[in-house]
């Protein structure tokens, strides 16, 4: 078998998209999940099915704490690129589970740093968030801003990961590049995040909560175009890099929703809340690093977007 790039996480949203692309132009993909119940399986599944159609997909059902097996791994298939996607999700369920972060995100990605320096991978990508930026009201976000104030585990887990990296490059001459993703939305979604619960809810004639009074702000960013940013990463092989992937346009929570209404042809009713705990009023990403350095552009609009979204639910659910 020729060498191949390990996508962990690879059921999951940002994962199965990013191996789809892989998979198009001919590399060899190993596909790692752990396969958990956070959100319904039956989707992750569902995205397995599709990437298994592939001849140069291989998907191991496997846990990144599990350090032997992942070691294994990499030994078996020749690893040369890692593109670590795997983690605990969500700022609101790390208020109610810290645990689940510790293991995944920290142990978890503890591991995936040993093996691609003991095995010397050409390249590690992997996940942060924008979630890192925690206290910040400076705008646009840029990488150069401070980030040490997270407001939630998960934030601090990110931040976690984004120092670990950083000491293994040193240590160890790892290549690593860590990748702040804004708001990611799309087709085969998260049924957790905003624009999955809006449409669930308005079809099904129930409110939907609105937090802050509807008085947010989030750089919604495309999966197509987050990926576009994670395969130029994988491609570049940067000594020790952090880039803002978003859209560098904020949209304002009630447009958002009325997005979803004008793409559903229904009108929602809307139950206006505080602010969550662990939550930020706005995001928006400062997204020159990303364009001198990758060639990132951004290219689908919020309405378009949403449009692409609606279609797939529509298609999917029979609704």
């Amino acid at each position: 078998m020729k060498s191949s790039i390990l996508v962990t996480g690879a059921a999951g949203f940002i994962g199965f998209h990013t191996s789809m692309n892989l998979l198009g132009r001919g590399d060899t993909v190993i596909g790692l999940d752990c396969m958990n119940h956070y959100y319904d399986p039956e989707l992750k599944r569902s995205r397995l099915k599709i990437l298994k159609q592939y001849k140069n997909f291989h998907f191991l059902e496997m846990d990144l704490c599990d350090r032997e097996n992942l070691r294994q791994a990499f030994l078996n298939f020749k690893i040369y690129k890692v593109c670590n996607l795997a983690a605990q999700a969500g700022v609101r369920y790390s208020l109610e589970n810290p645990y689940a972060y510790q293991k995944s995100n920290l142990e978890g990605f503890l591991n995936i740093l040993e093996c691609c320096r003991e095995f010397k991978v050409e390249n590690l990508v992997y996940a942060s968030s924008s979630s890192v930026y925690g206290k910040n009201t400076s705008y646009p976000f840029a990488e150069t801003h401070n980030t040490d104030q997270p407001i939630s585990l998960y934030a601090a887990s990110k931040k976690a990961n984004e120092l670990m990296a950083h000491t293994y490059s040193h240590l160890f001459g790892l290549n690593t590049t860590g990748l702040r993703f804004f708001t990611v939305y799309g087709p085969y979604g998260r049924p957790d995040m905003a624009l999955f619960l809006f449409t669930e809810a308005i079809l099904q004639d129930r409110p939907i909560q609105v937090f802050n009074h509807g008085d947010m702000y989030r750089d919604f960013t495309y999966i197509e175009d987050i990926v576009s940013g994670v395969v130029a990463s994988l491609d570049k092989n940067y000594a020790c890099e952090i880039f803002n992937l978003g859209n560098n346009k904020p949209v304002k929570l009630l447009y958002y929703i009325e997005c979803i209404e004008k793409a559903l042809g229904k009108t929602a009713t809307m139950e206006f809340l505080p602010l969550q705990a662990g939550d930020v009023p706005k995001t928006c990403a400062n997204i020159d690093h990303a364009i001198e350095k990758l060639g990132y552009s951004p290219k689908t609009s919020i309405e378009e977007g949403i449009h692409q979204f609606i279609r797939w639910y529509r298609e999917y659910y029979g609704k």
